[in-house]
């Protein structure tokens, strides 16, 4: 993310402010030191530790920064644009939420559909904009799709993310795990069914976090799925898993999304799209 965010300001010549998230700011606070060591002047690369609402706020509104860029929620970008439009009209790139539907056919290649389903909800432990937060899977290998996505979880060694071991590490700060929790919970009483490890539940808002919702879809129903797949405010990402080409251009088509992954999810291919709902301008 860090990456992302100063590559390109630093490659034209500006100076950098950069404002990590609130809970997790050492890697940025390093990066300057280690760039100071590496001969970049101080001054060029400035680090600003704290919370959104003071230090974000701040940064937006102020009249000597010419362009903000943002990775963050739906509304806390919305606050940023108008913070950004009422100071300098200062250009904006936005990152914001997503749910993702990913669609998952019966004539998939099932290992790949498995392994790829898990990667696209829990890499970096589901903390990723595009995450894959709804499945679709026919309803012909729903029940084999859920076997074999619990089978790879229960070898899933959970610990110290610095543990090269490890496969998946906590989340960031125990309020956003309260809150992840708290989805769960929501899910179990309006009907979900506990499959391993926690809860399944179809929230519309992004979860952001390790929650793999799972829903089966009648054989042959594109269309319908389709129509399920759009229904959501988001519209960052998606994906399909099938071997059939026709089948997955027809899809591609129709899902409402700036970014449509066909037989895979998260290839970082550096193409710039539009989340045409909710989210401005992204990198996928």
């Amino acid at each position: 993310m860090l990456a992302w965010k100063s590559a390109a300001c630093l490659a034209a010549g500006n100076t950098l402010v950069l404002k990590p998230a609130q809970v997790t700011p050492l890697t940025a606070l390093k990066f300057a030191e280690l760039s100071v060591k590496a001969g970049i002047p101080k001054g060029v690369i400035n680090i600003l530790p704290g919370s959104g609402g003071v230090v974000g706020q701040r940064l937006s509104e102020h009249p000597d920064i010419r362009k903000l860029g943002f990775t963050g929620s739906t509304p806390i970008g919305k606050q940023i644009m108008k913070s950004c439009a009422v100071s300098n009209l200062k250009k904006v790139s936005l990152e914001l939420g997503g749910k993702s539907p990913l669609l998952i056919f019966s004539d998939c290649d099932m290992d790949k559909a498995v392994r790829m389903g898990m990667s696209s909800v829990f890499f970096n432990k589901g903390e990723n904009c595009i995450a894959a937060g709804r499945l679709f899977v026919e309803e012909s290998i729903h029940d084999e799709f859920i076997d074999r996505v619990v089978s790879a979880e229960t070898k899933m060694k959970i610990g110290d993310p610095l543990d090269r071991s490890t496969d998946h590490g906590p989340q960031n700060h125990k309020a956003h795990l309260d809150k992840l929790l708290e989805y769960c919970e929501i899910g179990v009483k309006e009907g979900a069914t506990l499959v391993y490890g926690g809860t399944r539940v179809d929230r519309p808002e992004e979860s952001f976090g390790p929650v793999m919702v799972v829903s089966k879809f009648k054989d042959g129903d594109v269309d319908g799925v389709l129509q399920r797949a759009n229904d959501t405010e988001y519209g960052l990402a998606s994906g399909v898993f099938t071997r059939d080409i026709n089948k997955a251009m027809y899809v591609s088509e129709r899902l409402e999304a700036g970014t449509v992954f066909q037989s895979g999810f998260g290839k970082d291919l550096e193409v710039k799209t539009t989340n045409i709902h909710r989210g401005s301008d992204s990198k996928s």
